[in-house]
């Protein structure tokens, strides 16, 4: 069988030739265990072909396919409402000289459906496309019906001349919302957050009113191998069933046939609109790129119906998680209550405001003020994203040996250095780029370097984005490539840090394939698929030291099995997702203003580490003494009530409720000690008032509050007065269980 990894002496003209010559379809063979084609509809036809249990209920129509109806049994929510706007799938299939050629599945007759138990098996052969004729395609799908979850499997015979570019299976054609006008949203993780965007009665064109006829709206299994369809008490999650992900899929949505107004992006209401059916449609899109002569497993795709919000939706994500995710390990002091400051020593712009010796006087602040590990950025040659992927040291800052013994005093003082850096770009200004790193960049469908577009420091010629350096993105699926990043990364472990932040780690800006012919990869690869073979060969360069950190900005969860600790920043909406998936991770967040308390709060509430950045991680700790006078109480105040505030389940608002004057209020979380003990942490953001707030926690014992600013403790019924911009903690305490 030939898979999607397909040979790379495949060339790309041979597999985008011309239909001229190509050979009529021969009969189809079948795909599913061998069995005899069934060529007529069953005897039920009228009624469907009908998986159900006492969660769900799903039917496909007996001639085509496609899928007509799915309800959740247990709320009444039908999903996939209308039977006539019910779709299979849609492939699409370049030819030369016209890109824009699909299959469309409610075009097709299926050569079989067929029930058989919790199972319905469907084909289609010789597909019928829409400039190209009858082609020599088979596509067949299993739809597995347990415990309410529901798995499509597929697998694409091609024995055309040509390319199949994508093949967007299941597809909804009618994704209904459970009631006419009520909300949905669809959600999926990227860095360190749990992304929502309105989808129902509102639709946003994200792709621009030139891209297509009808608004569009994708999220890729690059960010998250999950999506949720969120709606007002219960949801439906997809999931794509294959932690390595090794090509890309996308969660596409597409509103029909277009927004009621351009200045609302609200969805027309009815059933129809100027003689056109309203309807929304869901799709995952696989981007195969399966050439000729080849079959193709598609990866396993789950839906599943839940009850709740957004955490009742990412539970099934965490039950899943726990099969594959297997974590390096992590040094016992990251692990602990403990604080960061984030330092640029120099820019692009050539801004050299300390040199390695400093380094030791910056170790000083930190060790004087309680801060475990300093972030050094810019340290390399050329300074902060100047002469990527390269980690030399600079000479204008200092020797190596300067900087080494800066490490290693600052160190010896109980503060860890981690050095940041990164292998996705390479600075295209550089003559190392033209002489060499050129031949490992990714390559676009022509031929030509993929590109991102550098970053802006310190000069208004550079803000204003006129002398840029500007990176190629490299290819991690190059082993040749792999080599030159252990080569730079060895630089790191020879200057004695305690650990690396791979900047970036989570993306690979413009490109998700590619195509170059020379790079040892099939034509094209799926880029990301490269991450994880980066990531061990920086691990075997650490000889899998479980003192050395490695850290990274924002990975992707499956990333954060060799990048542990996450770095990122928040924002007002930000949904601690990373926090719910795993209680224990070191996730840490940057700290900017200068008397922080909101994002401190925060923090507190998430469980995040500290990083500590005034003037935007180019200054002194002592810059902002109100921001790291609050920082400081508030670790001081996790370390003395760790079992409540460090050592539990981090369960967001599940587990009590909390009211502002008989409002419910949003800001708080809940954790769980091992013991059962509860935590709640309540935050009143209000720059000016002190608010009333109302602890409810279901069958309490004992009640106490603290706070970063009075740690002591008194007993509480859960009435708190909390004072603007602050923050309090109700810890429960049981006789017999709590020390």
């Amino acid at each position: 069988m030939r898979t999607i990894h397909h040979s790379s002496k495949t060339s790309r003209r041979e597999m985008l030739k011309d239909l001229a010559g190509m050979a009529m379809a021969s009969q189809a063979a079948p795909l599913l265990d061998g069995e005899v084609l069934k060529n007529r509809p069953p005897a039920d036809a009228a009624k469907g072909v009908t998986l159900e249990d006492e969660e769900v209920r799903v039917t496909f129509d007996p001639v085509s396919g496609a899928l007509t109806h799915w309800v959740n049994k247990r709320s009444g929510w039908a999903i996939q409402r209308r039977p006539e706007l019910g779709n299979s799938f849609r492939m699409q299939v370049p030819l030369r000289g016209r890109h824009d050629n699909f299959i469309l599945g409610q075009k097709q007759r299926a050569s079989r459906v067929e029930k058989r138990g919790n199972q319905i098996h469907l084909e289609w052969h010789d597909l019928v496309s829409e400039h190209a004729g009858v082609l020599p395609l088979s596509f067949a799908a299993t739809v597995t019906l347990s415990n309410g979850a529901l798995t499509f499997k597929a697998r694409l015979r091609n024995r055309s001349n040509l390319v199949v570019n994508t093949i967007e299976y299941p597809y909804l054609g009618d994704l209904s919302a459970p009631a006419p006008r009520m909300k949905m949203w669809r959600r999926h993780m990227w860095y360190g957050n749990l992304q929502s965007d309105e989808i129902h009665p509102h639709f946003r064109n994200e792709k621009g009113y030139w891209g297509d006829m009808s608004p569009l709206e994708t999220a890729g299994s690059e960010r998250s191998l999950f999506c949720l369809i969120q709606s007002v008490g219960q949801g439906v999650y997809v999931q794509v069933s294959d932690p390595k992900a090794t090509y890309l899929i996308q969660y596409t949505f597409e509103q029909k046939p277009g927004d009621l107004n351009s200045i609302t992006d609200r969805v027309p209401e009815g059933e129809t609109i100027s003689g056109h059916p309203v309807h929304l449609e869901f799709r995952t899109t696989h981007f195969l790129f399966a050439p000729s002569g080849s079959e193709v497993k598609l990866m396993p795709v789950v839906f599943r119906c839940y009850q709740g919000d957004w955490q009742a939706g990412v539970d099934l994500y965490k039950a899943w998680r726990k099969t594959w995710f297997r974590q390096r390990p992590i040094p016992a002091w990251a692990k602990e209550v403990h604080s960061w400051q984030q330092i640029q020593i120099n820019s692009p712009e050539d801004s050299l405001r300390y040199s390695y010796r400093d380094v030791a006087k910056i170790g000083d602040d930190c060790a004087a003020n309680g801060v475990r590990a300093i972030q050094l950025v810019g340290w390399n040659r050329g300074g902060q994203d100047r002469g990527n992927p390269s980690l030399d040291t600079d000479p204008r800052l200092g020797t190596w040996q300067d900087l080494y013994d800066a490490i290693q005093q600052t160190q010896a003082k109980g503060v860890r250095v981690v050095l940041f850096g990164k292998f996705n770009w390479a600075d295209m200004t550089t003559a190392w780029y033209r002489r060499a790193l050129y031949t490992y960049d990714v390559k676009d469908p022509y031929g030509i370097p993929y590109q991102q577009g550098g970053y802006s420091y310190d000069t208004p010629v550079q803000l204003a984005g006129i002398n840029n350096r500007r990176f190629a993105i490299m290819c991690f699926l190059d082993p040749a490539y792999r080599r030159v990043a252990a080569t730079e990364f060895a630089k790191v472990t020879a200057l004695g840090a305690a650990g690396f932040l791979y900047d970036e780690v989570c993306h690979h800006g413009v490109a998700r394939f590619c195509f170059a012919p020379h790079h040892g990869h099939a034509v094209p690869s799926y880029l990301y698929a490269g991450d994880i073979p980066m990531a061990e060969v920086l691990d075997a360069v650490a000889h899998r030291s479980a003192d050395f950190l490695f850290a990274g900005e924002g990975p992707e969860d499956i990333l954060l099995q060799h990048y542990p600790l996450s770095y990122f920043r928040i924002g007002d909406g930000h949904t601690p997702v990373c926090r719910y998936i795993d209680a224990q991770a070191p996730l840490m967040v940057a700290v900017t203003g200068f008397d922080d308390r909101e994002m401190l709060n925060r923090i507190l509430m998430y469980r995040y580490i500290i990083s500590y950045e005034p003037y935007n991680f180019k200054g002194r700790l002592g810059d902002f003494p109100l921001t790291l006078a609050y920082g400081q109480k508030i670790d001081a105040l996790r370390r003395r009530y760790h079992r409540w505030l460090w050592d539990a389940e981090y369960r967001d608002t599940i587990g009590a409720t909390v009211t502002v004057d008989g409002a419910p209020h949003r800001l708080y979380s809940v954790f769980l000690a091992e013991g059962g003990e509860r935590a709640v942490v309540v935050v009143n953001q209000d720059p000016r008032k002190e608010i009333r707030a109302q602890v409810e926690i279901p069958r309490p014992h004992e009640l106490v509050v603290v706070s970063p600013e009075d740690p002591e403790g008194r007993r509480t019924s859960g009435q708190l007065f909390i004072p603007a911009r602050s923050a309090a903690v109700v810890l429960e305490r049981i006789p017999g269980v709590t020390p």
